[in-house]
């Protein structure tokens, strides 16, 4: 499922929240005339990269069961749920779930983050 799917999307340019506040994971919703759309925002070696917060393996939020999404060495994230493991850079799945997470596009604007296109 695309991250577009979701009846709850918000459309480019909503507001996510202020960049200084994602070090490691941050899990929130954004709100927009669409819904609350649940997210996870998080530094990766790679930059920062948005999720929707739904494992794919029963839709419950990666945090479900507590809020230590991020493996040690910062190249994973974890569902709390069930252990499911994906790749913290691209969402793609490492193990316990079918597939990968659904990524958000993301930008970065005057010390903001916002969805993309």
């Amino acid at each position: 499922m695309a991250w577009t799917d979701y009846s709850s999307a918000p459309p480019a340019g909503t507001p996510v929240c202020a960049s200084s506040k994602v070090t490691g994971t941050l899990t929130l919703e954004v709100s927009s005339e669409a819904g609350r759309f649940p997210m996870i925002l998080v530094q990766s070696p790679d930059g920062l990269r948005g999720y929707v917060n739904a494992c794919p393996h029963q839709y419950l939020p990666l945090d479900y069961r507590g809020a230590q999404l991020l493996s040690a060495d910062g190249t994973m994230l974890l569902c709390t749920a069930h252990g499911a493991r994906f790749d913290a850079s691209s969402g793609a799945v490492i193990g316990g779930a079918d597939c990968g997470l659904d990524a958000v596009p993301l930008c970065e604007r005057n010390g903001q983050i916002l969805i993309g296109d």
